[in-house]
């Protein structure tokens, strides 16, 4: 049964129901890290800010009191919710022991279009967000990126309501979920092959029920690495020292189970 994607606010908030509390919590230039019982990421917000008035009090929190912090309309608030709930969710889900992991023979921040390369070549390709150096793989297939801050070769984000019933196959940021783009994002992309992608991804077979039908996200693999290239401002970096790229057929996984 199709569920609307404006459901997965409740969905994360129901999944991560816990009594762990926060042992840290990093807001890198690029990255959020949360550690409780798991390490948690999301992508920090674009502008900086001086003026944080929790800033100094989160250790020790409980998870299940910043969680809802993710349906915040403060974009800090909204980023501190979600890597709480990646921290409880993404370290014991058993969505990651089937996913594939990815060993890319190019740059690491680009391994889901190289493992998706052979079936979106020629296609009709929409990706949300420039990932650095995409560049590279424009030629193989008919591509374009929308951008909240676009760029010469970009579109603006309100061309989604053109591109996206079109698209052949579309890869989400999972950061959409944070900015709230999410549900509409979802909605327009139901003639494609969606990939939710990233390091926010939640690992969370639900989502299938959404209309997501691949789950590109990542298992953490150095935590140590991870934690000091988002405390020294790493962004694409993390995907070289402290995370790893896997991707699970989340529809073929929900009907084999």
């Amino acid at each position: 049964m199709r569920v609307h994607p404006r459901e997965i606010y409740h969905l994360l908030l129901e999944s991560s129901q816990t009594d762990a509390v926060v042992k840290e919590i990093i807001i890198g230039l690029t990255w959020t890290y949360c550690q409780a019982d798991g390490i948690g990421l999301c992508m920090s917000p674009g502008q900086a800010t001086r003026i944080l008035p929790w800033s100094g009090t989160l250790v020790n929190q409980k998870i299940i009191n910043l969680a809802p912090w993710l349906k915040s309309w403060d974009s800090y608030q909204a980023t501190v919710g979600m890597a709480a709930i990646n921290a409880v969710i993404n370290q014991s889900s058993p969505l990651l022991a089937k996913a594939q992991p990815i060993f890319p023979n190019g740059s690491a921040n680009l391994a889901v279009f190289e493992h998706f390369l052979p079936l979106i070549r020629g296609k009709k390709v929409v990706v949300i967000g420039r990932y650095p150096g995409l560049s590279e793989y424009e030629k193989e297939m008919d591509l374009t990126v929308l951008e909240r801050q676009p760029g010469i070769q970009d579109l603006p984000d309100t061309a989604c309501e053109y591109v996206l019933p079109e698209a052949e196959w579309v890869f989400l940021t999972a950061t959409s979920i944070v900015n709230k783009t999410f549900p509409r994002l979802v909605e327009l992309s139901q003639n494609a092959k969606l990939v939710l992608m990233g390091a926010t991804v939640p690992w969370l077979a639900e989502l299938a029920d959404m209309g997501i039908d691949y789950l590109a996200g990542v298992a953490v693999s150095n935590p140590e690495k991870l934690r000091q290239t988002v405390a020294e401002g790493g962004g694409v970096r993390i995907y070289e020292t402290g995370v790893q790229y896997h991707v699970l057929d989340l529809l073929s996984t929900c009907i084999k189970k």
